[in-house]
């Protein structure tokens, strides 16, 4: 059975949780961006308000590691996330298209 891990927002200051979030949601709605894509990848698993919360702590890992390294922020792009695993993708529209009722032949290139 898999472990399911807990998604309760620990004790924190507030202002920052506040602030964070509100960036999230401007990130959310930018074009062709990581947090975006990120955003809502989340958002149709869990919805907006996990979503939120999820993106203004990938946010903030991300400023602590630039910091950290020293180093500016790199934009790794919208669709960096597809890129990621194009055969889980790929059996997920065969599937999804099948369950439309369309017939799916699989042709390797």
């Amino acid at each position: 059975m898999p472990v399911k891990k807990s998604t309760r927002v620990g004790p924190g200051n507030a202002y920052i949780k506040t602030k964070l979030c509100q960036c999230a949601l401007a990130a959310s709605h930018t074009r062709d961006t990581y947090l975006a894509s990120k955003f809502h990848s989340i958002k149709g698993r869990r919805g907006p308000q996990k979503a939120t919360i999820a993106t203004a702590r990938h946010q903030m890992v991300s400023i602590f590691y630039m910091i950290k390294n020293k180093e500016p922020y790199r934009e790794l792009g919208g669709d960096y996330l597809l890129k990621l695993k194009p055969k889980n993708i790929a059996k997920s529209m065969i599937k999804r298209l099948e369950s439309l009722g369309y017939e799916v032949t699989k042709k390797a290139v």
